[in-house]
């Protein structure tokens, strides 16, 4: 599929706006990584396969924030597995660095649907997989207008506002 002339302008702003911010978060970025390394161990980044563009799968990256899996210690779920230094990094956005890599990748956009689990695919319905027809976002519609507190069709419901309305002026 060719990519239409706004498909073409809104990759070259996310690259315009992503690429600089990229470079100018690089002293930040081995601070982050060393902070992580000392309190939370290896790996330093999370990386997990999600649904992209046209469907396709890409490897989503961002800074660690949670300790790893452990019944034993009590780290089954995200609210016990959570530390301080991930809930700081989260409230700065910091943890959200590496995704300018995914921007200029082309991976993803700075605004689109924000990409869901693989495991979700198969369970779309027709009209909510056109979220796969944009780039994912770093952040999206739904995000900026409730995030959390909406439902998850409400939440569909404006990701597919946007794939169907969604140009340069209007992200």
């Amino acid at each position: 599929m060719t990519p239409s002339r706004n498909d073409r302008n809104k990759r070259a702003f996310d690259l315009i706006i992503s690429v600089p911010l990229f470079l100018l978060t690089l002293p930040i970025q081995p601070a982050a990584a060393t902070a992580i390394r000392i309190r939370l161990g290896s790996p330093v980044l999370f990386r997990q396969t999600r649904p992209g563009l046209d469907g396709e799968l890409f490897e989503i990256v961002k800074f660690r924030t949670m300790a790893p899996l452990d019944p034993a210690q009590g780290f089954v779920d995200d609210a016990f597995r959570m530390t301080p230094l991930g809930l700081w990094l989260r409230a700065t956005s910091i943890d959200k660095l590496p995704r300018l890599w995914n921007i200029i990748r082309g991976d993803m956009s700075l605004v689109g649907p924000r990409p869901l689990l693989v495991e979700y695919l198969d369970l779309y319905s027709p009209e909510e997989a056109r979220r796969h027809e944009v780039r994912p976002g770093v952040t999206g519609l739904a995000q900026v207008s409730g995030r959390n507190s909406l439902r998850w069709d409400e939440k569909f419901r404006l990701d597919i506002q946007y794939v169907n309305h969604h140009t340069l002026r209007e992200t």
